[in-house]
């Protein structure tokens, strides 16, 4: 039985996590948090906390279920007092890739993150077809060895299988490859965009359209679209259509907008999350 140290057990993400790993028979937890409002809600839900001093220096793996802003100044406290050949887990790739986790040759860093349940996908159940983050539909996950023995890969993969189940796929990749996912691409670009889609229907409703009327047209036409730009339908979009995209492009979008992906541009988003930084 593998025993494993979640710091952040009554956060949002911690919360979820040791649902999960409640009742395993391969893995044996020890819950850490800090402040009363933390503590009270693992004692509402009947968990013992550990003090975080034993439970970074018992751990064979440490999972960091805390915000970006305060990984670094957390893994500079618990890193030092972990044993050779455990690993350290982080949930996010912003602290790892930005550098904010210390040097420490002796164990292994291992990076996750989920991908949530995807828009197009099999689900019959009402809970599981409403399930947005993930837990009850399935999901898929992606996974970076960023330091360790290369056996290490399976032994991070197997567990992030369970904090994040039910997963479908786990694809391998490295972290920066994994900042290009975020914040570059879902934050920075799909995000931004996303919200500038809300505002266009908000725009719509001032403009005299009912609102369910708009929210139903906009739906389904999004649902549409998805299918046939990413392959996913035999079917093109109208010339009409092609043609207003072509004129709206360069009122919308800069020239150089993909420049978000450079990794100049990436670092400095990565920084800017963890060190809580406005960047308007």
């Amino acid at each position: 039985m593998t025993l494993i140290a979640l710091f952040g057990a009554a956060g949002k993400m911690g919360t979820r996590i040791s649902a999960k790993m409640h009742g395993s028979t391969d893995y044996e937890m020890m819950y850490v948090e800090a402040g009363e409002a933390g503590l009270q809600r693992l004692a509402e839900r009947g968990l013992q906390v550990t003090a975080a001093e034993e439970a970074a220096a018992r751990a064979e793996i440490v999972v960091l279920a805390i915000p970006d802003v305060f990984i670094g100044r957390a893994a500079r406290e618990i890193v030092p007092q972990m044993r050779p050949g455990a690993m350290l887990i982080c949930l996010d790739p912003a602290a790892p890739h930005s550098g904010e986790l210390p040097e420490r040759e002796d164990i292994t860093y291992f990076v996750v993150h989920p991908c949530h349940p995807p828009i197009v996908n099999d689900e019959v159940s009402p809970e599981a077809r409403h399930d947005f983050f993930g837990g009850i539909a399935k999901q898929n996950i992606v996974c970076a060895l960023m330091q360790g023995p290369e056996e290490d890969y399976a032994r991070g993969e197997r567990l992030a299988r369970r904090m994040f189940a039910p997963v479908d796929r786990a694809h391998r990749i490295t972290v920066e490859q994994m900042a290009l996912l975020e914040p570059a691409m879902a934050e920075t670009t799909v995000l931004t965009l996303m919200a500038a889609i809300k505002e266009a229907l908000d725009e719509t409703v001032a403009r005299g359209v009912p609102e369910e009327a708009a929210r139903d047209f906009l739906f389904g036409h999004m649902n549409v679209n998805l299918g046939i730009l990413f392959g996913l339908l035999d079917a093109q979009v109208s010339d009409g259509a092609k043609m207003a995209m072509a004129r709206a492009r360069d009122v919308i979008f800069q020239p150089d907008w993909k420049k978000v992906f450079e990794p100049e541009n990436v670092m400095a988003e990565v920084r800017a999350i963890t060190r809580a930084i406005s960047r308007g």
